[in-house]
């Protein structure tokens, strides 16, 4: 499915995502206008592909496009988003994070169809899982094809996979941890980084292509009686590691809901 025009206002790391991973072949968008305001990365976008063009404002970009992402700090989002015009029945699709759907459409003074977004950085290469609400048969087509949709058929489901995106910096963290204690203990960082990126790759390839497994199954999988990783998994859980994890998980959620 192709649509007609895309623009984005905001041009930053997951505006540049989701249009590489739009453009690779076969394109999924026709066009795609971008707002001026991040240069460099705009410019990078004009210079390798025919179908981007860089807009002269904000304004011109929803002026000439079916579908405007929004895709902009919440600290600047009122004034940006305000000072914008749309069209009746336009297709508004919002990245900003921490911020209200209601607050969005009061600041739009058209009747837009708006529909939140939590894209990952993996839509560059169509392989990203991305959240939408409310359900939209026509943004999930177009995020399916950057690598599937989940739709959510409420907004706390849609602010519980925030929080749980937010362990993506966790997961490189534990990896990290684990790679400064090999060093420590004489191993050269390059070989303890060359062994677990496949590993941690693996892992998740399993738990992707596991047709239904549930997690706590595959621990199991994982964890041999009495073996080193049911070791490591029971201490995890009894010395403090599960309870800290919920705990953050709880306050990021707080966050996102408006509660911290």
């Amino acid at each position: 499915m192709t649509i007609k025009d895309i623009g984005f206002v905001g041009t930053g790391a997951i505006s540049e995502a989701m249009v590489r991973g739009m453009l690779a072949e076969p394109a999924y968008a026709k066009k795609v206008y971008l707002s001026p305001r991040n240069a460099a990365t705009a410019s990078r976008l004009k210079a390798e592909f025919d179908d981007v063009e860089v807009a002269t404002g904000n304004q011109a970009v929803v002026d000439r496009c079916d579908i405007v992402v929004l895709a902009i700090r919440p600290q600047i989002a009122r004034e940006v988003v305000s000072a914008l015009v749309f069209r009746n029945g336009q297709s508004v699709i919002s990245l900003v994070a921490a911020t209200e759907r209601q607050a969005l459409l009061d600041w739009i003074d058209a009747d837009v169809h708006l529909v939140q977004a939590i894209p990952l950085p993996f839509v560059s290469e169509r392989r990203g899982i991305t959240t939408i609400y409310p359900p939209d048969r026509g943004v999930a087509a177009l995020f399916d094809t950057l690598g599937g949709t989940v739709q959510c058929a409420s907004k706390k489901e849609y602010d519980l996979l925030a929080a749980a995106s937010s362990l993506m910096s966790t997961y490189f963290g534990v990896m990290e941890i684990t790679t400064a204690w090999l060093e420590e203990n004489g191993l050269e960082r390059s070989k303890a980084q060359a062994f677990l990126a496949p590993l941690f790759e693996s892992l998740a390839r399993r738990a992707n292509n596991g047709l239904g497994i549930e997690f706590a199954d595959l621990c199991g999988e994982f964890a041999t009686k009495g073996g080193l990783n049911e070791q490591v998994l029971n201490d995890f859980r009894t010395k403090g590691g599960q309870t800290s994890l919920q705990d953050a998980l709880d306050r990021v959620l707080a966050r996102i809901e408006g509660r911290a």
